[in-house]
């Protein structure tokens, strides 16, 4: 079945050089934009105040968490090496722009020193600040250099535009827990208490922790891939994102919000800085929100404009975003705000100056998220199936060459998929197509039917050398998936995907092309990974509901699929009660009621109930008072063992 050794075809585990066609390829880009059109590079760097010579910032262990200085062979070339997307090589050039800047008199941004931006508007006595970064040690470097050179003031408020780590985990580098204003006053009783009231849109908090924990380690062990976060910056390497140069790996904070926005159009005043919020839910986060500064003529649009496409859909994975609303968001901003703003400035990337640029820069970005949802849903109705339309669908050529508005970040295929899932779902209406084979099934037939691997690696290794690198991908990992020990098929696999990182425009698809093809030569490198630390605060956030529904995650349910009971919950000092009733391994979760024939009872503090979540039997006997059925209670905990609380699951994904 396997006669040919890698060497036999050449195949080595070192990374290769561009190739005749992936240079063709990347040299093609010159003559579709216009590389003397220097705006967006100009706009990177205008206002800049104050930047340190060499950008390095470390943990209190001393590890590098944060570097600017790993991307200085940026300075080394005069134009894009081979193995880089020309496209994708500009924007790393922007991104690599770091320090602080000055958007308009009053406000200013941190840029540079997380995959975010740290923005702060100076009020009477002190600062403002908007989205403090992803890790605490980030913002907190940021808020020195903002100290330094623009003098010591207080925090006055912190106002978060989106629920995504990026833009909160930093929150402690900015202000201390203790600093925290009371939630149960109004928004006026927080700003006169001298605390720092957190200030976020409509059901920030409920999005944050879903999107963190339901599913957060399948999606961390994804933006391994997305993030590049095995890989190392180079020429061969880790670029630019899109949105930043990546994600930071300090320690990830958490502090509850003590006042949410509700509506477009309310207005606060906080030190004497009016703010109008425009909610827009629905467009890059579940919860989001653009802020009108009318002292200034100033526009905050969070992650609605960031100066590239954004995703649709996020490849570590998360809920589809609406393309149609995104568009519409952004027309209604257009409508708002469009006539009077002078600049606008966001979580990701650079400002835009001028009241002409910003209005073609919104309605450029809006009609580009419309286009996709449209020509989509044109396709769709003409039959096209997912993969048929993103093979198909294409901007039109003046959208296309826009430079704040390439696929950088998110790409036109990928995004109409994510059209096509809100819509249609994942099924193509293709019978066949109902219920297929594990994959590893799937391929050992097909390799079958190829009748011989070693011919089939010889046919690969043809179509490899004329540049037909997506299907010798799809082959390749076809032969590896019905046996992943044929090394010949794994460094061919990996040999195509790395041609084709070396060709993607977008950041997160350079990333996961190349972090496959290390992962395919070397194995599972999850282990390796260096990723941000939660200090468990966000966690410790869930309701008593959320975490009756990430129990239901947890649990062995085919262990207790012959079980059925009830359990009443008592949580005092939260003054709820829950019954749970363990259905065939279920967890039904009924709010605010009890059953009079419960077969056991607990009475505990709210997160007493990580006791039996992380099955820790001796805070259990202390923490939780228990009534009825003991074994029932332990039984539950011991059973909470499908998924680990704590740490990562390092899971396969180029091979099975």
């Amino acid at each position: 079945m396997n006669r040919f050794f890698p060497n036999d075809l050449g195949l080595t585990k070192e990374s290769k050089p561009a190739t005749r066609y992936t240079v063709k390829a990347n040299e093609e880009i010159y003559t579709l934009l216009d590389f003397k059109n220097k705006q967006e590079a100009e706009f990177a760097v205008r206002g800049q105040k104050d930047k340190p010579k060499k950008l390095e910032l470390t943990d209190a262990k001393g590890n590098v968490i944060w570097s600017q200085a790993a991307y200085c062979f940026l300075k080394e070339y005069e134009k894009a090496p081979d193995t880089a997307n020309p496209s994708l090589w500009e924007n790393t050039k922007n991104n690599h722009a770091y320090g602080l800047f000055e958007v308009c008199d009053r406000i200013y941004q941190v840029r540079g020193y997380d995959m975010a931006n740290l923005t702060v508007i100076k009020g009477d006595t002190g600062w403002i600040v908007f989205d403090p970064l992803m890790s605490v040690e980030c913002s907190h470097a940021a808020m020195q250099l903002i100290g330094k050179n623009l003098g010591s003031y207080p925090v006055k408020a912190v106002i978060i535009s989106h629920p995504h780590v990026d833009h909160f985990g930093g929150i402690l580098g900015v202000m201390r827990e203790k600093q925290r204003a009371d939630d149960s006053l109004s928004l006026t009783e927080q700003i006169a208490s001298g605390k720092i009231p957190i200030i976020v849109p409509e059901s920030f908090e409920k999005h944050a922790i879903e999107e963190n924990v339901y599913a957060g380690k399948a999606m961390s062990r994804r933006a391994n891939y997305q993030y590049g976060v095995l890989l190392e910056p180079g020429v061969k390497g880790k670029l630019a994102q899109g949105i930043g140069m990546g994600q930071s790996t300090g320690t990830v904070s958490y502090l509850s919000p003590t006042y949410e926005i509700r509506e477009t159009g309310e207005v606060i005043t906080v030190d004497g800085v009016e703010m109008e919020f425009q909610m827009t839910p629905g467009t890059e986060a579940p919860a989001e929100m653009n802020t009108w500064f009318p002292q200034f003529k100033a526009l905050w649009v969070a992650e609605n404009c960031t100066a590239t496409l954004h995703n649709l859909y996020t490849l570590r994975g998360a809920q589809v975003r609406d393309g149609a609303a995104w568009a519409s968001y952004l027309t209604e901003t257009i409508i708002r705000y469009g006539s009077k703003a002078e600049v606008t400035f966001q979580s990701h990337n650079w400002p835009h100056w001028g009241n002409a640029e910003i209005n073609d820069y919104l309605v450029n970005t809006a009609a580009v998220y419309k286009y996709i949802n449209d020509q989509t849903l044109t396709y769709i109705n003409q039959g096209y199936t997912s993969d048929e339309i993103s093979n198909m669908i294409k901007l039109p050529s003046e959208l296309e060459k826009i430079w704040y508005t390439r696929q950088y970040y998110g790409t036109v295929a990928h995004d109409s998929k994510a059209v096509y899932q809100k819509y249609m779902g994942w099924y193509d209406a293709n019978p066949v197509n109902l219920n297929p084979l594990m994959p590893t099934d799937s391929a050992k037939k097909w390799v079958e039917y190829m009748g011989d691997v070693d011919k089939a690696l010889l046919k690969a290794k043809a179509d490899y050398e004329d540049g037909q690198y997506q299907w010798v991908a799809e082959v390749t990992n076809t032969i590896v998936f019905a046996y992943p020990e044929n090394e010949a098929a794994r460094l061919l696999c990996a040999d195509a995907l790395e041609q084709l990182g070396y060709q993607a425009e977008s950041g997160p698809w350079r990333n996961a092309y190349l972090t496959a093809a290390l992962e395919l030569r070397f194995g599972n490198c999850a282990a390796d990974a260096k990723v941000a630390k939660s200090n468990g605060d966000i966690i410790r956030k869930m309701t008593a509901h959320m975490l009756f529904d990430y129990m239901g995650i947890l649990l062995n349910k085919q262990a207790l699929e012959d079980c059925d009971f009830v359990m009443n919950v008592i949580l005092p000092d939260v003054d709820e009660q829950y019954m749970l009733r363990i259905k065939n391994g279920v967890v039904l979760v009924y709010d605010d009621t009890l059953s009079d024939e419960a077969d056991v009872s607990i009475t505990c503090p709210k997160n007493a109930l990580f006791y039996i979540v992380t099955n820790d039997q001796d805070n259990m006997a202390k923490a939780i008072h228990i009534e009825g059925d003991t074994k029932l209670v332990t039984l539950l905990a011991e059973n909470m063992n499908q998924v680990p609380v704590m740490g990562t699951v390092p899971f396969n994904i180029i091979e099975p």
